[in-house]
């Protein structure tokens, strides 16, 4: 299994549920699943490759969950759907140099608190 499929595979293990019809994301829920998925893949590469613990890649992954519970509407199934096709869109040096530039920029704009 590639780096991006267990990322997504992590996320979607703590959302469940079946896949139902398509819906296209906009603005601001478009952008919050692409920082979730950024979240998602940097922390499972980190932690396969020995640079992030368990602990920190769990954290994470839980701050990918909130985001998506709290910027992007729709059910699980939707949300899992979108969050595929976000990841099918950049390759792995892609979106390690978005965690890299955007990750903070992330949290500010989708906050978790």
């Amino acid at each position: 299994m590639s780096l991006r499929a267990a990322a997504v595979a992590a996320v979607l293990m703590l959302a469940g549920g079946p896949a139902v019809a398509q819906r296209t994301y906009e603005g601001s829920e478009a952008a919050a699943l692409r920082c979730a998925n950024t979240m998602a893949f940097t922390a499972i590469a980190l932690s396969e490759t020995g640079r992030m613990t368990e602990v920190e890649k769990d954290v994470l992954l839980g701050v990918t969950v909130l985001i998506l519970e709290r910027h992007v509407s729709g059910t699980w199934a939707q949300k899992k759907a979108a969050l595929e096709v976000v990841r099918d869109r950049r390759d792995t040096l892609e979106t390690l140099q978005d965690f890299e530039m955007f990750a903070e920029t992330c949290l500010r704009q989708f906050p978790i608190n």
